[in-house]
């Protein structure tokens, strides 16, 4: 998985293998240091007036005689950059304000055409449905093509109910319609995805203005596409002046941009970043954590980010499963299967080793080239080419049997004998960990990663 801030992780990250590798630092080394940090950061479009606050803040802090005369003053000044990355993006993680379970929510979903503010209108119902609430989609975008049926086809994929009057009444009747509706239905969030422009203009604005007028709205949230860098904190300034926000999503937080857009907008509009998106698919929106961002910037991974994924994905009853056929020596094809199918869920390998420390920037590249996903594709279109009885006893895989097999799933031969030669060396090691299976040399553990 990409990440808009490789560039930026990169630079930051040599900047400090520099530091590391002295001993004893003189301001000069601290002031050469942090003018590396400053080009970086204007690099990768964090705005100007942000970075001079920054590094102001960060050069008092770090040019102290606590830091220069301490133990190891190059580890002193990393950590003092990262406190200050933290609280340029907002020091604590805000959760979107919702009334109780017993009231109506009215969240309106802002920002420009092209930013995917349709997708994450129903990627944010998706997690307040899993927090326990009952959402209703309102489809107040009457003037894109297809935005009415874009976010029908999500919100059912969602399993969520999406109210539309069509493309002729005013978005400002749908929004009084949408909320009468869920108070006749017992639901208790409303999320109104209304329309986006080119650019921001007066038409847009009035709009907006007057859908807060007709209902009230709880919660405005700005969508902005990351990967517009300085345009992304230009366009939160305007919406937060023009008519007020609450809080923003960056989305495509994945792509190439630079991302300066993340470490600028709470400093620039001094609203909240809620959520960023990661990704196309609608389970793909991450709460934003200040303190776990500046970790994956710095090159020291988001350890407690993984560890949630890992736990809202995997199954543990199908792990505890696999683990007692291990156990056994019964682990078949299908097992290995259910191990690849769990780990997409969890975002693929790369996405799992973005957020390994010392796993950002060019190393994350140099490992994506070498993860080959078509190869993971066509190793699970050999296994379903299998029969039931061949995934759950590998060991009657003949010759004849891997022929027809690579005859069913179109590959050669040579790829279905790697794949048998792949499983047997992972079956052979999970045999031979010490704690997965209870065996010699080591307490039993639990198993958490069943791949």
């Amino acid at each position: 998985m990409k990440m808009a801030f490789e560039s930026l992780s990169d630079k930051l990250q040599n900047v400090f293998k520099n530091l590391r590798s002295k001993g004893r630092l003189t301001e000069a080394d601290v002031k050469a240091a942090l003018k590396e940090v400053k080009m970086a950061l204007l690099e990768a479009d964090v705005s100007f007036k942000v970075v001079k606050q920054f590094m102001k803040s960060v050069q008092e802090r770090a040019v102290g005689a606590d830091v220069m005369t301490g133990l190891n003053p190059g580890q002193m000044v990393i950590k003092i950059v990262n406190e200050e990355l933290v609280a340029l993006m907002g020091s604590e993680t805000t959760e979107i304000a919702l009334r109780p379970a017993g009231e109506i929510t009215v969240i309106m979903m802002v920002g420009l055409q092209g930013a995917g503010k349709t997708t994450t209108t129903a990627k944010l119902a998706g997690k307040l449905k899993s927090k326990g609430r009952v959402p209703l989609l309102a489809a107040c975008d009457v003037y894109r093509p297809a935005a009415i049926q874009q976010l029908q086809i999500n919100g059912e994929k969602q399993g969520i109910e999406v109210f539309s009057m069509g493309d002729k009444q005013s978005p400002v009747n749908i929004a009084r319609a949408a909320v009468e509706h869920a108070k006749s239905r017992n639901m208790n969030v409303v999320i109104l995805d209304t329309a986006g422009r080119l650019h921001v203009d007066e038409e847009m604005m009035d709009e907006l203005v007057q859908i807060k007028e007709a209902v009230h709205v709880d919660q405005t949230i700005l969508v902005v596409d990351a990967m517009t860098g300085q345009d992304a904190v230009n366009v939160s300034e305007m919406f937060n002046e023009k008519i007020g926000i609450d809080g923003v999503i960056l989305t495509k937080l994945d792509g190439d941009s630079r991302g300066g857009a993340a470490l600028s907008i709470r400093a620039t509009c001094g609203k909240p970043i809620l959520y960023v998106g990661m990704g196309e698919k609608l389970s793909d929106l991450e709460q934003f954590y200040p303190d776990r961002m500046a970790s994956r910037i710095l090159g020291m991974g988001d350890v407690m980010s993984l560890i949630e994924k890992a736990q809202a994905t995997l199954d543990e009853n199908k792990a505890k499963e696999l683990e007692q056929k291990i156990k056994k020596a019964k682990f078949g094809f299908d097992d290995y299967l259910e191990s690849m199918n769990q780990m997409k869920n969890m975002g693929g390998l790369s996405g799992i080793l973005s957020m390994m420390p010392g796993m950002g920037g060019s190393k994350m590249k140099n490992l994506e080239g070498m993860i080959d996903e078509k190869a993971l594709a066509r190793n699970e279109a050999i296994i379903l080419s299998m029969t039931p009885e061949e995934r759950a006893n590998p060991d009657i895989l003949n010759p004849s049997r891997k022929k027809r097999i690579a005859a069913g799933c179109g590959v050669d031969i040579a790829e279905v004998n790697r794949l048998v030669k792949q499983f047997e060396q992972t079956r052979k090691m999970m045999k031979q960990i010490p704690g997965m299976t209870g065996g010699r040399g080591g307490k039993r553990g639990k198993f958490k990663f069943p791949f």
